[in-house]
């Protein structure tokens, strides 16, 4: 219990339910907030459950990597013509074995430059909006940013995503170019390009832990 004003609910990492209450909330309103958020506790405390289930990515043969929204099976094969090559699989130069976690680090940053700086493009000339610059970086829980310079960044995992919800990232930062806030013009911006954008939204809120 707190000064705030309002009740508020949030499930933690745990899949524990934390009630945050103004000092003179009555039990029995909190009891009945809970009840009527019953179905959205459940969801996602079996949301966190989940994700704890998962295990830890482990880089060896027959092991799955997402790439714009498809899973493929890691390979190593000899006589590669580099470290990694997809092609129907996720093709690891046997050569580079003892470092694959590394060479894929570098195989997925560089793909993920490549195809987002590509999509930042095509919008930005869709919409008419000058940028300055596009990265990738190592962010985990944010999925871009825009800078007061103008530049675009992207965390690499972003590419992991299907093509879709990629557009929706990069529409969404470029809009930022626009409006620096999350008003209700900001959305208005974004619907403009990609009416049906809470889709996507919902996609990186739900299935956003596999691409970590």
């Amino acid at each position: 219990r707190s000064r705030r004003k309002t009740i508020g609910l949030m499930i933690n990492a745990q899949a524990q339910l934390i009630i945050r209450a103004p000092h003179w909330t009555p039990v029995h309103e909190i009891e009945r907030l809970i009840q009527q958020k019953q179905d959205w506790i459940y969801k996602k405390q079996e949301l966190f459950r989940k994700r704890a289930r998962i295990a830890p990515r482990e880089f060896k043969e027959g092991e799955e990597f997402l790439f714009l929204g498809e899973s493929y099976k890691l390979r190593i094969v000899d006589g590669l013509p580099k470290a990694i090559v997809l092609e129907g699989d996720l093709l690891v130069n046997s050569a580079v074995i003892r470092n694959v976690k590394d060479h894929l680090g570098i195989w997925y940053k560089t793909q993920a430059l490549q195809y987002i700086s590509q999509r930042v493009k095509h919008y930005a000339t869709l919409t008419g909006v000058s940028y300055s610059s596009v990265k990738v970086n190592n962010a985990k829980t944010r999925w871009g940013s825009c800078s007061y310079t103008d530049n675009l960044n992207f965390t690499w995992r972003l590419v992991m995503a299907p093509p879709r919800v990629i557009d929706y990232v990069v529409v969404h930062e470029l809009m930022h170019l626009k409006q620096r806030n999350h008003s209700a013009r900001f959305w208005m911006e974004v619907a403009r390009v990609i009416p049906d954008y809470k889709i996507d939204e919902a996609y990186l809120k739900n299935n956003g832990y596999l691409l970590r």
